[in-house]
């Protein structure tokens, strides 16, 4: 089975985003504020929304399922307040289970959490508890910036973060490390701020004790890790120089890495840098590049091709990275993946 982890519902129908518009506009007046069940969303919108782009490239891939997940720059945690981020984290959370049940052999939940620039992250725990336990999720997407780009909260070693992670371990769910859209000018979000952020917590966990405080407790970097892998000597060297553990030991029980790395060389690294039992497949279409290369004729973000196109990698390795890691770091994947291939058993 291909499991991507790694999907976003970037083609979701207007009404979303009207009802964004809304919210964003009631900043100014309060009493202008929609509620989420103002949203007016019908099946057949989801359907159509999906069917002739995500759903279509996953089947034209094969691509079994989708963990899936909102709109990760439009998530706009520095946007309003808490109250702001709390209806809209909700009212997206809510969209995607809808898709679930309509597609329940196509994608599994996780969550966006309502975080707010300046509020302890333990405020987020009742939305993620509800997605996990009421929406049957299987992880949720954790932003290390909900200032949108300019960094004004504490790093993710910080024991601010500890409820959440208790709550996550509790759980047995982990956390994709994905920052949303930035409002700083000079940053770019899907080609710096995104791939930043995936490389500044790396280094926050390197320099913390997070993991011997959480033994369990799991994150996936998107991305490729951002510069991880292709400086992963520099991170040995500083892991070094502080007096931490080797990275193996200190914190590769514990971060794993995607495969939303858009050309063959990128792949053929990241295969070659972390070990295989750390690396998940995953594509983040239809996400932030969406073109055909024109050296190779085939779509940036058709990862799979790049995986097959690894020499090195063995039957076994190729089956923990498509779908043997995914059931490790998302331990609640495993019986709907088991219930999906009985029905593909027994159809067959």
């Amino acid at each position: 089975m291909i499991v991507d982890c790694h999907g976003h519902y970037t083609t979701a129908p207007n009404g979303l985003k009207t009802f964004r518009q809304l919210q964003i506009e009631a900043l100014e007046d309060p009493s202008r504020n929609p509620s989420k069940h103002s949203i007016k969303i019908s099946d057949d919108e989801i359907r159509e929304s999906l069917e002739g782009a995500q759903l279509k490239l996953q089947r034209d891939r094969g691509i079994d399922v989708t963990l899936f997940s909102p709109i990760a720059g439009q998530m706009a945690h520095h946007i309003g307040n808490a109250v702001t981020s709390q209806v809209w984290s909700e009212a997206c959370n809510d969209l995607i289970y809808r898709v679930t049940q309509l597609y329940p052999d196509n994608y599994i939940g996780v969550c966006q959490l309502p975080q707010s620039s300046g509020v302890p992250p333990k405020s987020v725990i009742p939305e993620l508890e509800r997605c996990i336990n009421e929406l049957g999720f299987v992880g949720c997407n954790l932003n290390p910036d909900p200032s949108g780009g300019y960094w004004k909260d504490l790093p993710l070693s910080d024991r601010q973060w500890y409820p959440l992670y208790e709550k996550m371990v509790e759980l047995d769910v982990p956390a994709m490390i994905h920052v949303s859209g930035t409002c700083n000018p000079g940053i770019h979000h899907t080609g710096a701020h995104y791939l930043n952020g995936d490389t500044t917590a790396f280094m926050q966990f390197l320099t913390s004790d997070v993991f011997k405080d959480f033994p369990t407790l799991k994150f996936v970097i998107p991305h490729g890790g951002g510069a991880v892998p292709y400086h992963w000597g520099r991170y040995r060297g500083l892991a070094q120089d502080m007096k931490r553990p080797p990275l193996q030991e200190h914190l590769l029980g514990n971060i794993f890495f995607d495969t939303c790395v858009y050309h063959q060389p990128g792949i053929d690294l990241l295969a070659k840098v972390i070990p295989v039992d750390n690396v998940l497949f995953a594509t983040e279409m239809v996400g932030a590049v969406r073109g055909i290369d024109p050296e190779t004729g085939y779509y940036f973000d058709d990862t799979k091709r790049y995986i097959d196109n690894v020499s090195w990698l063995t039957d076994e390795d190729r089956y923990k990275i498509f779908e043997g890691n995914a059931r490790k770091v998302y331990p609640r994947v495993n019986p709907i993946l088991d219930r999906i291939a009985k029905k593909a058993h027994d159809h067959a």
